[in-house]
């Protein structure tokens, strides 16, 4: 029987184990406990929603979500997020998922830092961008109990300096292609077009995030 943390079951199939050794093997501790903790934070979302969603993929999409930030698994001109979808892809297929399940947790990792369209799709996809967005924004933070947040970051704590941690992750995975960074063309727009636009920084969000580090 699977060992459960603020009442979420662990996955604990041979493909489970398979996938959470993979990542232990290549992530370092922050992005390997930021990934365990983002299953949880979209599975109690699916659980509050009460969405019908598959645990297994929910975790294969969450521990895979930010592989591409890699060495192991970054390309030289691809987005992340895609290198972080085509490695879950490449697993999947080698146990023989079915192309459905593969192609949602593809697009769950692949849409993952696209705020906004997630939310609309499938479970394992909307659930998957849930998850980030809690652990590195706080978005619905207060939906989450005390002791739900305790729990899980017990089991896998955010480090003192989890913020500042999670931005050098991040650009330390994409600072050689920035061209990947090229993203909503709509702000540019606005940026151009309307004197009152604000453009929303994400560093900024992250640092003054509910979290306390």
């Amino acid at each position: 029987m699977s060992a459960e943390i603020a009442g979420i079951p662990v996955p604990d199939s041979k493909i489970a184990r398979a996938a959470t050794e993979l990542v232990r093997d290549t992530e370092n501790d922050l992005l390997f406990h930021h990934s365990r903790r983002v299953f949880f934070w979209g599975a109690l979302t699916g659980e509050r929603k009460g969405l019908r969603y598959d645990a297994e993929l929910l975790y294969l999409g969450a521990m895979f979500h930010d592989m591409g930030l890699t060495q192991a698994h970054m390309s030289a001109d691809l987005r992340f997020e895609v290198d972080g979808a085509n490695t879950a892809r490449a697993f999947m297929q080698s146990y023989h998922f079915a192309e459905r399940d593969i192609e949602d947790v593809w697009t769950a990792i692949a849409l993952h830092t696209t705020p906004g369209i997630p939310e609309h799709m499938r479970p394992t996809i909307a659930l998957v961008t849930a998850g980030v967005e809690m652990d590195v924004l706080g978005i619905n933070y207060h939906d989450f109990s005390h002791e739900q947040r305790d729990q899980v970051c017990a089991c896998h704590p955010r480090e003192p300096n989890f913020k500042e941690g999670i931005i050098a992750n991040f650009a330390a995975g994409i600072e050689h292609k920035p061209l990947t960074t090229f993203g909503n063309v709509k702000a540019d727009v606005l940026a151009l077009k309307s004197a009152d636009y604000v453009r929303q920084n994400f560093c900024a969000m992250i640092l003054g995030s509910a979290w306390s580090s």
